[in-house]
């Protein structure tokens, strides 16, 4: 058996199609369409009869053979294209074969066919089975052996066989062993059979060779199919690549279905809350009604009891005018009867004269009794009143059933911790009920702790949410909120009072009384708040590289007092915050001060200084004018001196070495030294045992220097005056020590048991000036003193 494809046409045998006379018509048994395609019987092609099949194969035959013949047949409808000028098929076939990897394939075909591109496309369908083979040879045993040959060489030019390449030998042997066949071509199976065959075997090996995927068609298909086939203007990929496309595809989709089937699980969610929350509204709503109805039901008994309770009265008191009525009339006709029976009686009476008495008396009392008019009016009508029952507020109960009920009072939330700044507070509260709450009217009013509190100001504001920042406060104050929540049907009760507190104002350093030495200093500040605050934080920032600002950040927390003393490391650098804190929250930062510890920092005690010594503005320089008494009648302080004009440093208060330096003029004569806190400010430094100092006097044959203590100083002469003194305090060894800081000489050293901090002090006897340097190191030729 074999086809015929191409462009699909049908081949008639008819004499207008050949030109010549027509040959016997081909039987229809031997004609089998499938697919689109018509198949021949194989013993037609080893016939004269193909040519009334093939008419197109008679023109330009010459003396060309039926191989030949079929050969050209086959080239001029497979590649229509190889017969116009300049293609080539070659070419374009292993461009073709390259793009899809098919190259080294179509490389071994050619060789093995010799060369022939029209025999590699004949090759359709591919490689069979050796079972499919054998079946195919059975189904397609010739009649003899010449129809044999011709079948096999026709077979072998369509690619009907699963090997190409097989050599002359082996088919001839193929065709002695189809001859031998007991089984001939027409006495086996139909024809349609074997269409059917054919057609079943050829899907399942275009399904088993699918390498590539018609992007077009949407279906896999052989390489050979892009090349030569149907498919050949079709988009096409590589399987695997259009697989994972595919699946990347589905995966996607997986994604679109999986998120909504999320958002159908959060609708049916969302609709069961639905359901929930109509039960809900159902429970409330029947319960408002009830609640109505019974109200409504009490309001009618009430007025039922009330309209009862008139009317009995209304008829007590007409029984009761009645009966009075009625009394009175009873009364009137026993005053008539008696007074008839009194004048029968009279009428018997025989005696004149007693008859005569007794009708003067009768007749002024009849008289009497006549005169009163006699009341025949009834007092009150047997009817009563209409009354009307007001049935308003009944109404009014009935009609405000579908209408919600006011709600119930919120609760403010105790404050939270850093919810507030130094001027705004943010206020939270929660409504433990299913009300509904339009908006909520929020009041406050800052907590005044005199008696007249009342008379504060009140704010109010409204709002949506169940919180609140309020702004414009003063800082470190208390304010009192209550809130009230509000719908259409009225507002809620207040809340109950809470008390909230705004953070503090930020503390300001004492820059003038920071103390510091090598190690430690002591930072001082005051309060920004005039209402005290739980603790302070102290910041500090070393800095580590002046030049890129790298800092590193460390914080003493707790602090109660506003004053601490902060262990740091020697020669360093530090910037230092200050933050208040109380149940409000935190402050701002301070302004930082700068603190080095290169040296021991101190500064000049304003209240100590007699009133003829100022202080010029470097803070550091004292200077005394003219003077004639010392004990003038300037204003003083009480922790000033009075006699000697000197002043007192700030305490130094850390242990180990301190070192400053003061600049004297060789003409000024001066106090210079150190001396405790209770050092008698009416006395002189040095004078007492409180006070170490070196005295300079200029006598008129030299320059003296004295260093005292308790009035006492040894004989030490001193040939080069100093122009620069150095004071070591060294509190571990007992020790207070000069030096002339020019030369680096060491002139006197006090060996005394501080047994308190000591301040340095400083002190003019004749007008001139001292400058006082702090912050330098220890110099180290001050330990071979």
């Amino acid at each position: 058996m074999s086809s015929r494809s191409g462009s699909k046409r049908e081949y008639e045998t008819s004499d207008q199609s050949t030109g010549r006379s027509a040959s016997p018509p081909v039987p229809e048994s031997s004609k089998i369409e499938a697919g689109g395609l018509i198949f021949y019987h194989m013993d037609l092609y080893g016939s004269k009869e193909r040519f009334d099949i093939f008419p197109e194969e008679l023109s330009g035959q010459g003396e060309r053979s039926l191989g030949d013949t079929r050969e050209s047949a086959l080239s001029s409808e497979k590649f229509p294209h190889s017969q116009e000028a300049g293609y080539d098929l070659e070419k374009e076939v292993a461009e073709l074969a390259k793009m899809y990897g098919l190259d080294e394939d179509r490389e071994k075909e050619l060789e093995l066919l010799g060369g022939h591109p029209e025999v590699a496309e004949s090759r359709w369908p591919p490689a069979r089975t050796e079972k499919a083979r054998s079946q195919r040879s059975v189904y397609n045993a010739p009649k003899s052996s010449s129809s044999v040959k011709d079948q096999s060489q026709s077979t072998n030019l369509r690619g009907l066989p699963d090997e190409v390449s097989q050599d002359e030998d082996e088919s001839k042997a193929r065709a002695e062993d189809e001859a031998k066949s007991p089984i001939r071509s027409g006495e086996g199976l139909s024809s349609s059979g074997i269409s059917d065959e054919w057609n079943s075997q050829a899907a399942s090996e275009e399904e088993e060779s699918g390498d590539v995927f018609c992007s077009t068609c949407k279906m896999p298909i052989r390489a050979f199919d892009k090349l030569f086939g149907e498919h050949k203007d079709h988009e096409v990929t590589k399987l695997p690549s259009a697989m994972e496309s595919e699946k990347e595809e589905i995966h996607k989709n997986m994604r679109k279905l999986e998120e909504q089937i999320a958002q159908m699980e959060n609708f049916a969610s969302h609709l069961e809350e639905i359901f929930i929350t109509v039960e809900e509204n159902f429970g409330r709503q029947e319960e408002n009604f009830e609640v109505h109805y019974n109200d409504a039901v009490q309001v009618l008994a009430q007025k039922y009891e009330e309209q009862l309770e008139a009317l009995g009265e209304e008829k007590r008191q007409k029984l009761e005018v009645l009966y009075g009525q009625l009394v009175s009339c009873g009364e009137h006709l026993d005053t008539c009867k008696e007074l008839t029976d009194t004048t029968q009686e009279l009428y018997l009476e025989n005696n004149k004269a007693n008859f005569m008495k007794a009708a003067i008396t009768m007749v002024d009392r009849l008289e009497e009794f006549l005169k009163k008019e006699v009341d025949l009016e009834l007092s009150t009508v047997p009817n009563f009143e209409e009354r009307v029952i007001d049935f308003s507020e009944v109404e009014q109960l009935m009609n405000s059933i579908n209408i919600i009920p006011a709600p119930c009072a919120p609760v403010i939330n105790p404050q939270a911790p850093n919810a507030a700044t130094g001027t705004s507070l943010r206020v939270c509260w929660s409504l433990f009920s299913d009300d509904t709450v339009e908006c909520y009217q929020l009041c406050y009013k800052p907590v005044n702790n005199e008696r007249h509190s009342d008379e504060q100001a009140e704010h109010t504001l409204k709002v949506k949410e169940t919180y609140c920042t309020i702004s414009n406060l003063l800082p470190n104050t208390q304010y009192e909120f209550w809130v009230s929540a509000l719908n259409a049907s009225g507002i809620s009760p207040p809340s109950e009072r809470t008390v909230y507190v705004t953070a503090p104002s930020p503390p300001t350093i004492k820059s003038k009384k920071i103390r510091s030495c090598e190690n430690a200093a002591l930072v001082c500040w005051e309060s920004g708040d005039i209402n005290p605050v739980d603790s302070y934080t102290v910041e500090l920032s070393k800095l580590t590289d002046e030049d890129n600002g790298d800092i590193i950040t460390e914080s003493i927390v707790g602090i109660p007092n506003c004053e601490v003393l902060i262990h740091l490391r020697p020669t360093q650098s530090y910037h230092i915050c200050v933050r208040a804190l109380n149940l409000g929250g935190s402050s701002e930062r301070s302004d930082p001060v700068l603190i080095h510890t290169t040296g021991t920092y101190f500064c000049l005690n304003e209240d100590t200084a007699h009133p003829l010594l100022a202080i010029l503005d470097d803070g550091f320089t004292v200077a005394c004018d003219e003077l004639e008494n010392p004990e003038c009648d300037l204003p003083v302080y009480d922790n000033s001196f009075t006699r000697c004009i000197g002043i007192l440093g700030s305490l130094i208060p850390f242990p180990g070495k301190h070192y400053w330096e003061v600049e004297v003029e060789e003409d000024t004569e001066y106090r210079i030294g150190v001396a405790f806190e209770n050092t008698p400010r009416h006395g002189y430094l040095g004078a007492n045992n409180s006070s170490w100092c070196m005295r300079h006097i200029i006598t008129p044959s030299r320059h003296k220097y004295e260093f005292l203590h308790s009035g006492m100083t040894p004989d030490i002469r001193i040939t080069l005056p100093p122009r620069r003194i150095g004071i070591l305090l060294d509190y571990e060894n007992c020790r207070l020590s000069f030096f002339n800081a020019d030369i680096a000489q060491h002139l006197y050293t006090f060996n005394s048991h501080f047994q308190h901090y000591v301040h340095p002090c400083f002190a003019l006897e004749t007008p001139g000036i001292l400058r006082i340097h702090t912050g330098i190191a220890v110099p180290p030729w001050t330990a071979l003193s």
